[in-house]
């Protein structure tokens, strides 16, 4: 007589989440109100982003991530915008970029500082405009260096080469309502995108064609999110015609049904997915609710398989997620939330309780490292590759970024890849942008060095002038008591 098995076997079926200590949040951050669906937060190994509220334009707070605790309300912002920010995204390949999308219709991107601002930073390395309306989508190419993607409530997806500020790919005519978001595939050949007209998308942004296309992908009128999965699959969160949260998954080759649907609950926050494509986990965080639900994507149905749910006591605004080269191994760490709340910013760690202190091969596969695979250049002449992994045994030590450097070219006289018939029309001649010049590279680590040296010669300076005085006034005391006890005084 055989007994199936009623509990699956998974090595992530005991992953639990747990808030850090109150002196490790971020306090006192003043979360935007803007009402737009993005995530608010963006986070990498050095640095953690917020959209702030700001008077008289918009603003982001780019903190190092050791600056915890309560942040002074004077902390210098990025403000470089004319209207509110609604998107932002660090650059995969340099952890001291970072790309913003605002309602004054631009999009901008700024270096910043190796030890973070110290004074408010106003001037973006590159503004890039090509947007009639505001732009609520930033994404950078996985793999391509300097390859960054906008998408606003114009309806249109542009593709910029930040590197050169030229404008790469217009399309205008693939989405005929508002953009709910778009995610790259895994080698960046292909994005899928979420639709107010319901329908999800797969899409060749350098051929400019429809891939693919799911109509009613949700039935629901709410805001729905599509992303790629490693192996090519999109999964979806939306609502049902009964406003019921679903999570679907589908197969690009057949897109009539869903390889799965499950339905969540009632609440009315969008879903937003977070993929972690080296463990196949799908994190979905609603905004407005207080759990981060996770579940495994796997090759045997029901393929969507719930593991487990964090719950805490306050709604979150947006979410953050560190990159894989971010966590620490040592813990068994295979995932951390910035949780926003109305005033702060909370870490939220994901773990897989291991007794032994080794490094965990099935936990840590090699991920995705900071190394660009393509120039802009070779992903647009048609070429396309896989990221670039690193092993994380040794734990990840990034190396030293370099500066982002924008080369206006000669539009004229320049010598671009030849476009098949029919295909997205390259827009170099009529990108608007302007760039502003960058400092040469390697200035900025000899000057750190030199500053950090002076500032603890200056420490060293005030505390021999303070032991000073305090050996004179114990000399002046001493001779006070000695002339008391003989009753001079």
């Amino acid at each position: 007589m055989s007994f199936r098995k009623v509990v699956r076997q998974s090595k992530f079926r005991h992953v639990f989440g747990q808030p850090v200590k109150n002196d490790q949040c971020y306090e006192d951050i003043r979360v935007s109100r803007v009402t737009w669906d993005s995530t608010f937060c963006a986070v990498n190994p050095k640095f953690l982003a917020v959209i702030v509220e700001a008077s008289g334009g918009g603003a982001f707070l780019v903190l190092p991530l050791s600056k915890m605790g309560r942040i002074d309300k004077a902390y210098p912002t990025v403000c470089g915008h004319t209207g509110p920010v609604l998107d932002i995204d660090w650059c995969p390949h340099n952890d001291e970029v970072i790309a913003s999308g605002s309602e004054d219709c631009t999009v901008m991107v700024w270096q910043i500082p190796e030890n973070g601002l110290a004074s408010p930073l106003t001037e973006p390395v590159v503004v890039l405009e090509g947007h009639t309306k505001r732009v609520g989508i930033i994404t950078w190419h996985p793999t391509a260096r300097n390859v960054l993607l906008s998408a606003g409530c114009d309806n249109v997806v542009l593709i910029w080469n930040v590197g050169t500020a030229e404008e790469l790919y217009r399309l205008d005519s693939l989405h005929p309502d508002l953009i709910y978001n778009v995610s790259w595939n895994r080698n960046g050949s292909l994005f899928c995108s979420a639709c107010k007209d319901k329908s999800v998308r797969i899409i060749d942004p350098r051929r400019g064609t429809l891939v693919a296309e799911r109509e009613k992908a949700h039935e629901g009128a709410r805001p729905m999110r599509a992303i790629f999965l490693a192996d090519g699959k999109v999964f979806t969160t939306g609502f049902s015609r009964m406003s019921e949260r679903q999570l679907a998954l589908w197969d690009p080759e057949n897109l009539e049904e869903p390889m799965a649907l499950q339905e969540l609950d009632s609440s009315n926050g969008a879903l937003l997915p977070f993929y972690d494509p080296d463990t196949g986990v799908v994190y979905v965080c609603g905004k407005g609710d207080s759990s981060i639900r996770y579940f495994e994507i796997t090759d045997e149905p029901p393929y969507i398989h719930f593991l487990n749910t964090f719950t805490s006591k306050e709604p979150q605004r947006g979410m953050g997620s560190m990159p894989k080269r971010g966590l620490e191994v040592s813990k068994c760490e295979i995932a951390r939330f910035y949780k926003l709340h109305e005033r702060k910013c909370e870490p939220i760690v994901m773990t897989v309780p291991r007794k032994s202190d080794l490094f965990q091969d099935d936990l840590y596969p090699d991920t995705a490292g900071p190394e660009a695979a393509l120039e802009a250049e070779e992903w647009v002449s048609g070429r396309d590759a896989d990221p670039i992994l690193i092993s994380l045994r040794e734990a990840y030590v990034p190396s030293k970024q370099r500066d982002l450097k924008v080369s206006r070219r000669n539009v004229l006289s320049d010598s671009r890849p030849t476009v098949a018939p029919g295909s997205a029309r390259p827009m170099a001649s009529t990108a608007a942008a302007t760039t502003t010049a960058t400092t040469t590279s390697g200035s900025f680590a000899g000057a750190g060095e030199a500053g950090k040296l002076e500032e603890v010669m200056q420490e060293l300076r005030a505390l021999r002038a303070l032991v000073k005085e305090q050996g004179e006034r114990i000399g002046r005391l001493e001779e006070q008591l000695g002339r008391m006890e003989n009753g001079d005084a």
